[in-house]
């Protein structure tokens, strides 16, 4: 057994005692499964948002490393369910610029990752998110009908850039798809298939770094109930959605997500 599944299953204890349910079914092992469960929820309801709520509880049993590798395995899942579950809605001609684009953007943004700071960029594009939502929640929607494949290009591109830089994959065709004009169904499949495009080639370059280790593995298997369960029950909540309602979730989740990039500083003041 591996000792990161070891810890979670038997973690230490340095006081003696007699042997009881919670002891050998680990409490971090019921907290990883539940962090699965409901970051497959949300985004099955809307889409995305994964990796936002499951790491936020998994950095504290799990390292960075098996964080970013799970996000990525999971994510390849979740989104393939709900890719499939609106299968009516794809349009591969709409999606081939979005997808080539982010192709062409892992590599540049894991150039741009080797020279400037995680730091200022994650905080610069949750300053833009927090902008972006607050003021998309604030005034009546506005659509963009321009910009075309040169524009969904660029924008898969900017996916593939943000992705490869911060692990953030998705949040520009998101943006993009929430200005559009498409229909909730349209929207979602057009950035699910980017996602797990990106996602799926972001997992090869951790496995050849070493990073799918046994112990990433055998936590995905752990998870892996848990993580089909809640996107199944995130879909059928996503069918009850009219296309208001699913128009403010998705902006209420961009704000959360820009709100957690941005140094505590901005968020908390000091007192």
């Amino acid at each position: 057994m591996s000792a990161t599944v070891e810890r979670l299953l038997f973690p230490p204890n340095p006081q003696p005692k007699i042997l009881t349910m919670i002891d050998a079914v680990s409490l971090h092992l019921v907290v990883f499964v539940l962090a699965t469960f409901f970051g497959a929820l949300i985004a099955g309801l809307a889409g995305f948002a994964f990796g936002l709520i499951a790491s936020a509880i998994w950095l504290h049993i799990v390292t960075p490393a098996e964080s970013a590798a799970l996000i990525s395995a999971y994510a390849i899942v979740i989104q393939g369910f709900g890719i499939w579950r609106l299968r009516h809605a794809l349009q591969i001609a709409r999606l081939l610029p979005f997808v080539a684009g982010g192709v062409a953007g892992i590599p540049v943004g894991a150039v741009v990752l080797r020279a400037a700071s995680p730091d200022h960029l994650r905080a610069s594009i949750g300053l833009l998110l927090v902008v972006f939502s607050v003021y998309s929640l604030a005034r009546p929607k506005f659509h963009l009908r321009g910009g075309g494949r040169i524009g969904d290009g660029l924008v898969g591109l900017a996916s593939g850039i943000v992705g490869a830089s911060t692990g953030l994959a998705g949040l520009p065709v998101i943006i993009w798809s929430a200005v559009r004009g498409w229909s909730k169904d349209e929207q979602r499949a057009v950035f699910q298939p980017v996602v797990v495009a990106i996602f799926a080639i972001t997992l090869l370059w951790f496995g050849g770094a070493g990073m799918v280790t046994t112990d990433v593995v055998q936590l995905f298997f752990m998870g892996l109930p848990a993580a089909l369960l809640g996107t199944w029950l995130g879909l059928k909540l996503y069918g009850t959605l009219d296309e208001a309602r699913f128009r403010r979730i998705v902006l209420l989740l961009l704000l959360l997500s820009g709100m957690t990039l941005l140094p505590a500083t901005f968020v908390i003041p000091p007192r």
